[in-house]
C-alpha cells in the first residue's frame, strides 16, 4: 500500500514537488496540475522517475445540479479531468456523484431515490463515454447522503453503469453516518473490501469521532483522534494491489499531516505492514 497526502508547502516545478513528497515519505500523491498539456506531462514523468503513484485527479463538481448550465459545466469538467487522469496515468479520477441540493455536495431529500440513482448512472456513462480512458478509471467518492452510500449501493452502481472504466473509491469515514456504523465500523470496512476490493483504486485516510451532545454529532478528525478502526482498515487494504494509495486529506497544517502519517505508520508497524518504502529522489 502507498501512503500519500496533501503538500502544504509551495513548489514551482516537478523537482521541488518530488522533493517535498520525499521529505514526507509519501509514495503516492494527489496530482497537482489541473489541465492536460506539457506541464502535466512533466509532472507525470517526474512521478514515474521517483516511483510516486499518482493516486487521484479531482473533478470536484456537481454533475446532478438542477440548473442546466451548472450541470453541463460540471460534466464537462469531469470529462476534462478524466482525460487528464488518463494522460498522466493516475489511478483514478474522482468526484462525488452529485446532489440535488443548492450546495454541490450537500444533503437533499431526493438524493437517495431510484430516480436520482438513474441520473447518476447516466451522468457517469456520459463522462466515461466521452473520454474513453485506457489508463485510468472514473470513480465516485462514497458519501453519507448521496450515492454510493454503502458497499451494496456501489455494487449496484457498478452493475448499472456497466463500463469497464468505472471503478471504486473508498472513504470509510464518509460511510459512517449513524452510531450503529460508528461502533461497528470494522465490520463495515471488512464488508466493503470483501465486496469491492478488486475495484478499489484509491482510499482516503481520515477519522471520525462521536460527540455526547444530542441528537447525533459525528465529526471528522485527524487519523488517530477518532474511532475508525485503522488496524482493520490497514489489514484489509494490505490484501489489495500493493500500489493502492491511502491518501491523508482535509487537514489544515503540515504538522497535522505529519502527525497523521506517524499514526498510520505506527499502526502499520504493529501489524507488520511495510509502509516505509520511500520514492527515489
Amino acid at each position: 500500500m502507498r501512503l500519500g497526502g496533501s503538500i502544504m508547502e509551495q513548489f514551482a516545478n516537478p523537482d521541488e514537488w518530488i522533493q517535498l513528497l520525499g521529505q514526507e515519505g509519501y509514495t503516492a500523491a494527489y496530482f497537482p496540475v489541473e489541465r492536460s498539456g506539457e506541464e502535466a506531462q512533466e509532472y507525470a514523468k517526474a512521478a514515474v522517475a521517483a516511483d510516486i503513484v499518482i493516486a487521484e485527479v479531482g473533478a470536484w463538481s456537481n454533475p446532478l445540479a438542477e440548473e442546466e448550465t451548472e450541470r453541463k459545466k460540471a460534466i464537462a469538467l469531469c470529462q476534462e479531468r478524466l482525460a487528464l487522469a488518463d494522460q498522466v496515468g493516475a489511478r483514478c479520477c474522482v468526484n462525488v456523484s452529485g446532489s440535488l441540493s443548492s450546495k454541490w455536495d450537500g444533503p437533499h431529500p431526493d438524493n437517495l431515490t431510484p430516480h436520482t440513482f438513474d441520473a447518476v448512472v447516466e451522468s457517469v456513462r456520459t463522462i466515461i463515454d466521452a473520454v474513453d480512458p485506457v489508463r485510468t478509471y472514473y470513480t465516485l467518492e462514497p458519501m453519507p447522503w448521496m450515492y454510493p452510500d454503502s458497499a451494496d449501493s456501489y455494487l449496484a452502481l457498478l452493475k448499472a453503469v456497466n463500463r469497464s472504466r468505472f471503478a471504486v473509491h473508498f472513504d470509510p469515514v464518509n460511510l459512517v453516518c449513524s452510531p450503529q456504523l460508528y461502533y461497528q465500523n470494522a465490520a463495515m470496512i471488512r464488508d466493503f473490501v470483501r465486496k469491492l476490493g478488486p475495484h478499489i483504486k484509491s482510499c482516503h485516510a481520515k477519522d471520525i469521532l462521536i460527540r455526547e451532545s444530542l441528537t447525533v454529532h459525528l465529526d471528522e478528525v485527524r487519523p488517530g483522534l477518532g474511532e475508525l478502526d485503522y488496524r482493520t482498515l490497514l489489514t484489509e487494504l494490505a490484501k489489495l494491489d500493493p500500489d493502492t494509495p491511502l491518501m491523508i486529506e482535509h487537514l489544515q497544517a503540515k504538522q497535522e499531516y505529519v502527525a497523521a502519517g506517524q499514526y498510520i505508520r505506527s499502526v502499520a508497524a504493529q501489524l507488520d505492514i511495510d509502509m516505509s518504502v520511500e520514492g527515489k529522489n
